[in-house]
């Protein structure tokens, strides 16, 4: 009989599993998959870490965050500075002063700023994705690097798709001359891909992979003095009032022969011409140096047809499910619910330390 039974080997589970072992608590972690690591497990081919379910970049400002997974992985100080292209022209992400100098020729923030303002639609209260992105980017920018990437990754028209809360996180807009994506202090890739980590935190705990918990539910639960539940909280509870919607990814890897084929990490193709939406060269998250290289295209997929589900859809009808999972699950004896499928959430990697870290104070508190 163990304490807990964690379900997803994923990084949330992960770490509950490492703090309730680590306080003396018997765990037994299952996972559908064949691997743990959830969508952070790399794959080693020819000496190159293939990130399987698409790039994942470590960055925090949070000093225990940071010394909490330096106990457990070193990281290389590799700066995620991925680029967009469109219709032939190469721009950098984030939109800062080299992307604004591709678009403009201006070359100074205050041109930029006063050219930007002249492309702004005010609108007091934005309805939809379009005019949202119109008040934030003006015409050319929302036209080159919004439109089409949203509506290829959606398969909806931006001025049929809500507001997004953090757009100015997805596509920051900066005056200054970085083409780094995140400005945190600290971030990087660990040396020798994600798979060390999970090593070292599931080091010495029960594991079952390939176990489906929905096809094996009575047996494990009965095995267990609590759950803590990381998957689709719509599954959970046998999709009583309809399925939670995502907007997911599929990934296609491939060999090619030659040592360099993009000359970055990730390049995103914002044209509806494209059908990827972006390509993924693994070795430059870590220099490599191998004669080969591997890339990725990664598609828009519905998660019906075999996606990953990766982007919750935000608009009210779904919030509105959720919230009602969310009540049945605050109300589950016995259960724990976490992590981002449970949250109907896309979390980054600090935020789910952040969150799980908390959940075992509150959990194992001492």
């Amino acid at each position: 009989m163990y304490d807990y039974l964690i379900v997803g080997a994923g990084l949330f589970g992960s770490i509950f599993a490492h703090q309730a072992k680590k306080r003396g608590k018997s765990v037994l972690v299952v996972d559908k998959r064949q691997h743990v690591g959830g969508n952070l497990y790399c794959q080693d081919e020819e000496g190159i870490n293939i990130h399987k379910y698409g790039p994942h970049v470590f960055h925090t400002a949070n000093i225990e965050v940071w010394d909490y997974i330096n106990d457990f992985v070193s990281f290389n100080n590799f700066q995620y500075s991925p680029m967009a292209l469109y219709q032939g022209w190469m721009y950098n992400l984030p939109c800062n002063m080299n992307t604004l100098n591709k678009l403009w020729s201006v070359v100074n923030p205050e041109e930029a700023r006063a050219r930007l303002e002249s492309q702004r639609v005010h609108y007091e209260k934005p309805l939809n994705l379009e005019e949202q992105a119109l008040s934030i980017y003006g015409k050319d920018i929302y036209e080159k690097l919004v439109k089409d990437f949203a509506e290829k990754l959606t398969g909806t028209p931006c001025e049929k798709l809500p507001p997004i809360a953090a757009l100015g996180a997805l596509l920051p807009l900066r005056y200054t001359y970085d083409n780094r994506y995140h400005t945190d202090t600290w971030q990087g890739i660990p040396v020798g891909g994600y798979n060390p980590l999970f090593d070292n935190l599931l080091s010495g705990i029960a594991l079952k992979l390939d176990t489906d918990f929905f096809e094996n539910r009575d047996q494990l639960t009965s095995m267990a003095h609590r759950v803590v539940y990381t998957g689709n909280i719509d599954q959970y509870f046998d999709y009583r009032f309809g399925s939670l919607d995502y907007y997911g990814l599929y990934y296609e890897h491939e060999l090619v022969n030659t040592r360099n084929h993009q000359g970055t990490a990730v390049i995103f193709y914002t044209g509806k011409e494209v059908p990827y939406t972006r390509i993924i060269e693994h070795k430059h998250f870590e220099r490599g140096r191998q004669p080969i290289t591997i890339v990725t295209h990664e598609y828009p997929a519905s998660t019906k047809k075999g996606g990953e589900p990766c982007y919750p859809v935000k608009d009210s009808e779904n919030h509105n499910r959720y919230i009602k999972y969310r009540e049945l699950a605050d109300a589950e004896a016995g259960v724990i619910f976490g992590g981002r499928l449970s949250d109907y959430t896309l979390y980054s990697m600090e935020q789910t330390f952040i969150n799980a870290l908390a959940l075992v104070k509150n959990e194992l508190a001492g």
